[in-house]
């Protein structure tokens, strides 16, 4: 079956998600993020992803607004901020962002961070509170389904623990200079659907000699042999770009594919970008 934009996965709760999305951390609010986004959906894509402490999510949802697309056809995903971990901080933090964004549901809302810094004393706990609050947020429905982002096999086992709804998504670091195989498995095991943020190591392997020589093969950009390497590995890559060119050009990846041997080639690059951060030892 030929893919594209609009080609789906299927999260455990049967809510289909959109095979690529379109990230925005590290872009500025304003006028940056909106023509952004608005390239991003110009361009096809119909899944975006944000987050609280991007601090662009009004800019996101100006954005969205000015598309005039129906929402329905839209796939929008925020992140819950270490600060607003807990039961109450959590419920409020999800009706600020539907408000910032300006929408009336989120197609997806994850724990940005398992282990926060100030709350490392008593991490499972909170986590088990903001999952409740983001539970109860589903059966009202504010959100359609919710997952986590960076969390590790204790972390997703404590949170099972306590949790009625399974988490749909665990959104990783992932790319060849770090496939996180171990967390990668497991996630899956316990039926969630990995996305990789930072598909092109935040930038670091654009310029590493072999991505370029596997692109230059295909007639392609290092990045679109970056992206197309996550889809093959069944990852949801999350690219990102504030130029309108270089988000049209990542959209570009479904009329090639890579071989064994290229794939092999990426995927003996681990180092090369530097690793994920450990989510028990940050400072934030």
């Amino acid at each position: 079956m030929e893919q594209g934009l609009t080609t789906t996965y299927q999260l455990n709760n049967g809510v289909a998600i959109p095979i690529v999305g379109f990230g925005t951390w590290q872009t500025p609010a304003g006028v940056t993020a909106e023509t952004a986004v608005k390239a991003a959906l110009a361009s096809g894509y119909r899944h975006l992803d944000t987050a609280h402490i991007y601090g662009n999510e009004e800019s996101v949802g100006k954005a969205i607004k000015a598309a005039g697309i129906h929402r329905q056809k839209l796939f929008v995903t925020t992140k819950l901020w270490n600060q607003d971990h807990g039961y109450d901080r959590a419920k409020a933090g999800i009706d600020e962002s539907l408000l910032k964004l300006g929408l009336d549901y989120l197609d997806l809302y994850l724990i940005h961070w398992p282990n926060p810094a100030a709350m490392r004393d008593n991490w499972a706990e909170l986590n088990a509170e903001s999952w409740r609050a983001m539970e109860e947020a589903v059966k009202a429905g504010k959100i359609r389904a919710i997952g986590i982002s960076n969390f590790r096999k204790h972390h997703i086992d404590a949170l099972l623990k306590t949790a009625e709804i399974k988490p749909a998504v665990n959104q990783l670091l992932v790319n060849p200079s770090d496939m996180q195989s171990e967390t990668v498995a497991y996630s899956r095991q316990q039926g969630m659907l990995v996305e990789a943020y930072s598909p092109l190591g935040t930038g670091g392997l654009l310029g590493n000699e072999t991505v370029k020589q596997v692109a230059s093969h295909y007639g392609k950009t290092p990045a679109q042999v970056l992206i197309r390497w996550s889809l093959q590995h069944d990852f949801l890559p999350l690219p990102k770009s504030v130029h309108p060119a270089y988000i049209k050009a990542n959209t570009e990846i479904f009329d090639f594919t890579l071989d064994a041997a290229a794939m092999k080639q990426l995927d003996q690059l681990r180092g090369v970008a530097g690793a994920a951060v450990d989510p028990d030892k940050t400072n934030f």
